[in-house]
C-alpha cells in the first residue's frame, strides 16, 4: 500500500459541513485491491486480538460488532484502515467516530476519510493505521501501545489545556467562532471588529499592571496587608547567608517560595531545620533570585476563582498522596493510584498521573520513608508539596461552603490587584468560617489561574466556570460576528466579490475581501496573489477592522483544506461550468457541483443562497438547499424564475434592459444596463450576469436599492476595480485588451463580446494550462479561431506536467478544426507577444490579451500606452 497524499481538512468541505475537521488520505492499496479481509487468511482474528475494542462499531449493520461482520464477509482494506485510524484516537483519549472510504476514478485508489480532534494527532493516525493493517496482513507482531503513548503525546504538545479549551467549548456552545492564533494557548473569539483575544485564562480585558503585580509575591502580599487582608507574616531573601535571619523573623515551621514561581514550582512547605531550610532555599532559588520565606501556616490549601470580580468557585486542593494497607510499598500504592481511571496522561482526564520526582523523595526523607517502605495501614504519604492537579493532586469543590465574609474578602481581592480573571490561595482550617476567626491567611493572588479544579474536581459539583468569562466577554446584545459574503462559480466570481464589496463600501461599511487577485482590506491591497482559500478567508476574519467580509472562494481552497468559516451569511454561486476537470477527483460537472455547493451547505439557516437559476446545476443546488434561496437571470420568463417568484420569492432578472429585483409579482427596477459601465453599455452579457448576482446578494443582505443603484453606476472596468477583467487600453489607432478568461466558458463569453466590435483584425493572444484535460485545450483553440483573424500562441508558465510545445500543439489542433481562414503563429514569451501583436496593428485592430498571469499583462500594455502618450507630447 502506498500513501500518495494526506490532507488536512479543516473546516466545511466536500464529506461533511458540520464535522468539518477531516483527515484525507488517498491511498493506494496495489495488489491488495484484489485482496478482501476474507480472502487474507486469519487477518480478522489478528485484527480483534489486536484490537478488540473493534467491536463497538456498528459500521453499515448498525449494530455493535457490524464492522467485524464486514470484515468476515469481505471489504476492503481502505474501509479497514478508516476504522483502525478512527480506533487507535479513540484509544489514545480522543474519541472520533466519523469516516468514509470512497474510490476513486483510479482502479485500487481510494480517499479514506475520517474525522480527528488534534490535527497532528489525525495525520499519525492515517500513517500508523496503514502500518498497522499491513502487520495484520503480514501476521507480523505491532507495538500498538507505542502509537497510543505517541498520539496522547502528541496531543499533550499541541492540544489546547483544559482552562483554554473550556473557554473555547462554551464559545462554540453560544454560537461563537474562534480561531487558534498561535500553536499554544492564544485564542480570538469571533470575527473582525467584533472580536476578543484570551490566552489560557488571560483575555484583552486582563490588566498588564495587575498581572505584574500579581506575578511579584512580595509587592502583592504588602498590598493586600494595606488592604487589611490577612496574609502570612514573611520576608524576601536572595542569598543563603539570608536564611537564618529569616528563621529569626518568622521562626518554624517555614515555607519557601520563587518569588516569581507558578504551579508550585521550587516550593517547599514545613519546614522545620536550619539545614532543610537551606536546601529549600536553593531548590526555590533555581527558579528566581529572590525567594520568599513565609510562616507555613497550619491547615487546608484552597483555591478560590473570581471573575470580574464575582466568586464563581472554590475547591479545597489535596496534594498527590497514597494511604497505605500495611502490605503494598509505597511504589506498588502509587502504581495502583494510577491505575485509578480517572488519572490519565497530561489533561486527558479528571486527575493526572503522579510521577516521582525530588519533590517526592524529600518528603518521603522527611519521614524517613524510601520508594520500597511499606507504610502502616490508613496512614496518609503526601508525594508533592503543593496541591496542584498538574502534579496529580487531587480537588473538592466547596463552592457552596464558602462563608459571605470570606466572599468579599475574596472579590475585594480582585479589585485591589485589578484582576478581572484572578485565583486566590488560601491557608485556612476551612472557609465556612471567616479568615479573621479561624487564623486562616491569603497566600498568593494569581494572574491565569487554571480551571481544572474547578471544571473536574475529584470530589464535588463541577462547576462550568467558563461560563461567567464568556458571559464578560460578550455581554447580552454584544455580537461575536461580521456578515460573511462567500462567491464562488466557474467563471464571474471574481468580478462578483470586487462589486458585492463595492456596493458595502458604499453603503459605509469597512470590508475585507479576497479575490484570485489579492487580499484587500478596504481599498488597500494587504496581500498580493491568488489569495482564495481558507487562509486567506481567515486573514479577513482576523482582521480588527473589518465590519464585513466577502470572500471569493474557490475550488482549489474547498479541496485542499476545507472552507476558513464555519458557516456565512450569504453564499453566491455564479455558474457550474467546465474547468479544472480531471484534477483532484474531479472528474465531472456533478463531481464540480458537489465542490461549489459546499458554500450553500455551509449558509445559516436563516441566511441565503444566490444561485443563478439558468444554470442547472445551479438550480439542482437550490432545491436541496437547507437555507433561504434566492435566484438571478438573465430571463424573466424562465420556468425557475415564474415557479420562484409564484411561491414569493425573490430573483434578480434583467428585463427590459433594466436590473430589476421581483418579489412575488412586485418588480423594483434598480439601474438601466446601459448605466452600469461594467456592462460595457449591456454589450457583455456575462457581465450584467455578475451585475445580477451582486445586486441581489446586497438585496437580500439588506442594503437598499438606492445605494445599490449608486455603487453600480460608480464600480468602473479598470486596472484599478477589476483588474484583469475585460479592461480595455485605448491607443490613438487600436486597442488592446487585457482579460483573465481561461477556460472554453470564459473564452466563448469574450467570443460573445467581440462580435459586438467592428474591427478589420482582431488579434488574439491565447495559452492553455497544463493541467487540463486535452480536449479543454483543444476547445480553446476552436473558441480562438471563432473569434480571432490572427492568434499568437504563446506558452512560457503553468505547464504542469506538460511540455509547451504539448500545449500549443493541442491549441493548433482545436484553431485548425475551425472552418474558417485564421493565421496564427507561436512566440513563447508574454512580452515580446504582446509587442509583436501592437507592432502589427493596423487602424482599428482589436488586440485581445487573454492572460493567466493579469499584472504582467497590463503592466506590459500601459508602458506602451505611455510611449505613445511621450511620442504624442513631443
Amino acid at each position: 500500500m502506498i500513501i500518495e497524499k494526506i490532507q488536512v481538512l479543516r473546516g466545511p468541505n466536500i464529506w461533511s459541513i458540520r464535522r468539518g475537521k477531516l483527515i484525507q488520505m488517498r491511498l493506494a492499496l496495489g495488489e491488495l485491491e484484489e485482496l478482501p479481509t476474507n480472502k487474507i487468511e486469519g487477518f480478522g482474528e489478528r485484527m480483534q486480538a489486536l484490537l478488540p475494542s473493534l467491536y463497538n462499531h456498528r459500521c453499515s449493520p448498525g449494530e455493535p460488532g457490524g464492522f467485524l461482520q464486514r470484515v468476515e464477509t469481505g471489504t476492503w482494506m481502505g474501509h479497514v484502515i478508516e476504522h483502525i485510524a478512527l480506533e487507535i484516537q479513540t484509544l489514545a483519549g480522543m474519541y472520533c467516530g466519523f469516516g468514509r472510504t470512497r474510490e476513486t476514478k483510479t482502479p485500487g485508489t481510494y480517499n479514506v476519510v475520517f474525522n480527528y480532534q488534534e490535527e497532528k494527532v489525525g495525520v499519525f493516525a492515517a500513517e500508523a493505521a496503514v502500518k498497522i493493517a499491513q502487520a495484520l496482513i503480514d501476521a507480523t507482531p505491532y507495538d500498538i501501545e507505542s502509537d497510543i503513548l505517541q498520539m496522547r503525546q502528541i496531543r499533550e504538545k499541541t492540544s489546547l489545556g483544559p482552562s483554554t479549551g473550556s473557554i473555547v467549548q462554551e464559545a462554540i456552545s453560544r454560537d461563537i467562532p474562534w480561531i487558534r492564533l498561535n500553536n499554544q494557548s492564544l485564542v480570538q473569539l469571533g470575527y473582525g471588529v467584533n472580536q476578543v483575544r484570551f490566552r489560557a485564562t488571560m483575555t484583552e480585558k486582563t490588566s498588564s499592571i495587575a498581572v505584574d503585580i500579581a506575578g511579584n509575591k512580595e509587592q502583592t502580599k504588602k498590598i493586600l496587608e494595606e488592604q487589611a487582608i490577612p496574609v502570612a507574616k514573611g520576608l524576601t531573601i536572595s542569598d543563603v547567608q539570608q536564611v537564618q535571619q529569616a528563621i529569626d523573623y518568622i521562626g518554624f515551621p517555614l515555607v519557601f517560595k520563587p518569588l516569581n514561581g507558578n504551579h508550585g514550582r521550587g516550593a517547599s512547605i514545613n519546614v522545620k531545620t536550619y539545614d532543610a531550610a537551606v536546601k529549600a532555599y536553593e531548590h526555590a532559588a533555581i527558579i528566581s533570585k529572590k525567594v520568599i520565606v513565609e510562616r507555613f501556616i497550619q491547615g487546608y490549601d484552597f483555591r478560590v476563582l473570581v471573575i470580574d470580580n464575582k466568586m464563581v468557585a472554590a475547591a479545597q486542593r489535596v496534594p498527590a498522596h497514597v494511604v497505605g494497607n500495611g502490605e503494598l510499598t509505597i511504589q506498588q500504592l502509587i502504581d495502583a493510584e494510577n491505575q485509578d481511571e480517572r488519572r490519565g496522561y497530561g489533561h486527558e482526564n479528571v486527575l493526572t498521573e503522579i510521577t516521582i520526582d525530588r519533590d517526592t523523595l524529600d518528603l518521603l526523607q522527611k519521614l524517613n520513608y524510601t520508594l520500597d517502605s511499606i507504610p502502616p495501614k490508613k496512614e496518609i504519604v503526601y508525594l508533592k508539596s503543593t496541591a496542584n492537579l498538574s502534579t496529580g493532586g487531587s480537588s473538592i469543590d466547596v463552592t457552596d461552603l464558602v462563608h459571605p465574609q470570606n466572599v468579599f474578602f475574596c472579590e475585594r481581592i480582585s479589585r485591589v490587584i485589578g484582576l478581572d480573571i484572578c485565583g486566590i490561595d488560601i491557608m485556612a482550617q476551612n472557609l465556612t468560617e471567616p479568615l479573621t476567626e479561624n487564623g486562616g491567611v491569603v497566600l498568593e493572588v494569581n494572574a491565569a489561574p487554571g480551571f481544572r479544579m474547578h471544571l473536574a474536581p475529584s470530589e464535588g459539583l463541577p462547576r462550568n466556570v467558563a461560563t461567567p468569562v464568556i458571559d464578560m466577554l460578550y455581554p447580552p446584545g454584544k455580537s461575536s460576528r461580521i456578515p460573511i459574503i462567500s462567491v464562488t462559480g466557474t467563471n464571474g466570481k471574481t468580478t462578483t466579490t470586487r462589486l458585492i464589496a463595492h456596493i458595502a463600501k458604499t453603503h459605509g461599511c469597512r470590508v475585507g475581501y479576497t479575490t484570485s487577485d489579492g487580499i484587500y482590506v478596504q481599498n488597500t491591497m494587504m496581500l498580493k496573489g491568488d489569495t482564495t482559500g481558507p487562509q486567506s478567508a481567515e486573514f479577513i476574519l482576523k482582521d480588527p477592522s473589518v465590519d464585513f467580509a466577502v470572500l471569493e472562494t474557490a475550488r482549489g481552497g474547498i479541496l485542499r483544506s476545507g472552507l476558513g468559516f464555519k458557516q456565512c451569511d450569504i453564499s453566491v454561486i455564479t455558474n457550474v461550468q467546465e474547468d479544472h476537470l480531471g484534477i483532484s477527483d474531479i472528474h465531472n460537472l456533478d463531481d464540480l457541483r458537489r465542490v461549489k455547493e459546499v458554500i450553500v451547505g455551509a449558509t445559516k439557516k436563516t441566511g441565503w443562497a444566490v444561485l443563478n437559476a439558468d444554470n442547472p446545476h445551479c438550480v439542482k443546488i437550490g432545491k436541496a438547499a437547507d437555507c433561504n434561496v434566492a435566484y438571478f437571470s438573465m430571463d424573466e420568463n424562465a420556468k425557475v424564475i415564474k415557479e420562484h417568484c409564484k411561491k414569493g420569492g425573490i430573483a434578480c432578472i434583467y428585463e427590459n434592459l433594466f436590473i430589476t429585483i421581483k418579489k412575488g409579482d412586485w418588480k423594483i427596477r434598480v439601474q438601466k444596463v446601459g448605466a452600469i459601465p461594467i456592462t460595457f453599455g449591456g454589450s457583455v452579457p456575462f457581465m450584467i450576469q455578475n451585475v445580477l448576482a451582486a445586486t441581489l446578494a446586497s438585496f437580500v443582505w439588506g442594503f437598499k436599492t438606492e445605494d445599490i443603484k449608486i455603487a453600480l453606476q460608480t464600480f468602473i472596468p479598470s486596472p484599478t476595480q477589476t483588474p484583469g477583467r475585460m479592461n480595455v487600453f485605448p491607443f490613438k489607432d487600436f486597442n488592446v485588451m487585457v482579460d483573465f478568461a481561461h477556460n472554453p466558458d470564459g473564452y466563448r463569453g469574450i467570443r460573445d463580446y467581440l462580435n459586438t466590435i467592428d474591427s478589420p483584425m482582431k488579434i488574439g493572444i491565447i495559452a492553455g494550462t497544463g493541467d487540463r484535460r486535452d480536449e479543454d485545450i483543444v476547445e480553446l483553440g476552436a473558441i480562438s479561431a471563432e473569434m480571432f483573424d490572427h492568434i499568437i500562441l504563446r506558452q512560457e508558465k503553468h505547464l504542469r506536467g506538460r511540455t509547451a510545445e504539448n500545449i500549443i500543439g493541442l491549441l493548433i489542433q482545436g484553431i485548425k478544426s475551425v472552418n474558417k481562414k485564421v493565421t496564427y503563429e507561436a512566440i513563447p514569451k508574454e512580452v515580446d507577444a504582446i509587442k509583436h501583436a501592437i507592432g502589427m496593428a493596423l487602424s482599428g485592430t482589436y488586440i485581445v490579451a487573454l492572460s493567466d498571469v493579469i499584472d504582467n499583462a497590463i503592466d506590459i500594455v500601459q508602458l506602451y500606452q505611455e510611449r505613445e502618450m511621450q511620442n504624442e507630447a513631443l
